[in-house]
């Protein structure tokens, strides 16, 4: 079907970029400073050191060496579409903002430019439709697809049934921590329970009244979509009060090492979502010898293995794999954002590609297409045990309510399309 407006400038922009590069150039938006500097950081040195490792170890990829191009945000929105402006004229061919805030700013101008965007498991929910937004990828899962799998997981740990309970949100009061709250409504109809939602402003070291509110009314579990300091003074706060820790579960975004690890004991039994399982991989290993031994690390190593260096480590592996796809796609190395793009629609992660990675059980298996840019949508629950200060994971992929989620993800996407004059289809 033809496209209109943003389709069609993603097409001219496209061509627009004229000559594939010698090389291949990946942006890393990052944030090392600021109040969620705890997150960006052990993201971007895993995914920075992935890319190193390929060019250590294979010569690139498909012998096409990677040249990675940092530029700082902050998490801050217009710090991140700076850093797009001042990158993209380099040969561009993925960027990965980190930031819902960046994401819904730069899907515009990406697609006008004709350069595909990945936002692993954040950003605009209703991306996952690709023939709208043909130029956007959140695999392996989304939001919305979190609030879900975190819903699916309370219906288990109740016998199919939370009719009569009640769920509070506690949520980073930004597009970010906004995303969920429809999905939530729509299962708490369906379900029966009570949602109450508590929001908490950047960057989110004052939530006392919030948790004063939950020891008054007492709700049987807690959720978090929270972020940065937020998930720390969260999980004090909730320790403070008494709230029981093993009822407490934050998504993908609050389930790391530093988040629960400034409370101590207190942390015990918090649980999260997570999107890749943590373990030692034997491309952790490779990646010590051949990028950090060698003097090249992205960032100090210490946060080699941590649950965010592996999901940085995880979403460039998911970009060289689409490069790679790109590239016999289209029989050429240097390849073009268009040719990658193409890449992205055709990938398909299967156990047996993971385990040669060396990242066997890493994700879920899932296969992207035109209509489908979202994945499986699949998340695992893990608990931290503080005394040996590690990760367990309580249960394998848990699959989300698509019948839920698939119609929410037409109707924003329409909605969508319908603002910004686009008929919907594939390239």
């Amino acid at each position: 079907m033809k496209m209109k407006t943003l389709a069609a400038m993603a097409l001219a922009g496209a061509m627009a970029a004229g000559p594939a590069m010698a090389e291949l150039v990946i942006p890393d938006l990052s944030y090392r400073t600021g109040p969620y500097a705890a997150g960006g950081t052990p993201f971007s040195d895993g995914y920075q050191d992935y890319f190193n490792l390929l060019n250590a170890r294979d010569g690139g990829i498909g012998g096409e060496s990677v040249r990675i191009i940092e530029c700082e945000t902050g998490y801050n929105t217009e710090k991140g579409v700076e850093c797009y402006e001042a990158t993209k004229g380099e040969g561009a061919l993925i960027y990965q903002p980190l930031s819902t805030g960046i994401t819904y700013q730069l899907i515009p101008k990406a697609t006008a430019d004709g350069i595909p965007m990945h936002t692993m498991g954040y950003g605009r929910t209703s991306a996952a439709n690709g023939e709208v937004f043909n130029w956007v990828f959140n695999y392996p899962a989304n939001y919305w697809d979190a609030a879900s799998v975190a819903v699916n997981y309370l219906l288990d740990e109740n016998g199919g049934d939370l009719s009569g309970k009640t769920i509070a949100l506690v949520y980073h009061n930004s597009a970010y921590g906004k995303e969920p709250i429809r999905t939530l409504e729509e299962l708490s109809a369906k379900h029966g329970f009570t949602l109450t939602q508590l929001a908490v402003d950047h960057p989110g070291q004052e939530q006392k009244s919030q948790w004063l509110q939950i020891r008054r009314e007492r709700p049987d579990y807690v959720l978090m979509w929270g972020w940065g300091v937020m998930n720390q003074v969260a999980v004090q706060e909730a320790a403070n009060i008494g709230f029981p820790m093993e009822n407490f579960i934050g998504n993908w975004w609050a389930g790391a090492e530093h988040d629960v690890t400034p409370a101590g004991m207190a942390a015990n039994g918090y649980k999260s979502l997570n999107m890749n399982r943590v373990v030692d991989y034997p491309v952790l290993g490779e990646i010590k010898a051949l990028v950090h031994d060698a003097g090249n690390a992205a960032g100090d190593g210490s946060n080699l293995g941590s649950v965010l260096y592996v999901r940085g480590m995880y979403a460039a592996m998911l970009a060289a794999e689409a490069i790679a796809n790109a590239q016999e796609i289209h029989g050429v190395t240097a390849v073009t954002p268009a040719m990658v793009r193409d890449g992205m629609e055709a990938l398909d992660i299967t156990a047996a590609r993971m385990a040669e990675l060396g990242m066997d059980g890493i994700g879920p298996e899932f296969a992207v297409s035109c209509e489908n840019h979202g994945g499986s949508g699949q998340g695992l629950v893990q608990q931290w045990n503080a005394a040996d200060g590690i990760w367990v994971p309580l249960t394998d992929f848990i699959a989300p309510d698509d019948g839920v989620i698939d119609p929410l993800i037409a109707e924003d996407s329409a909605a969508f399309a319908a603002e910004s004059n686009i008929t919907p289809g594939c390239l």
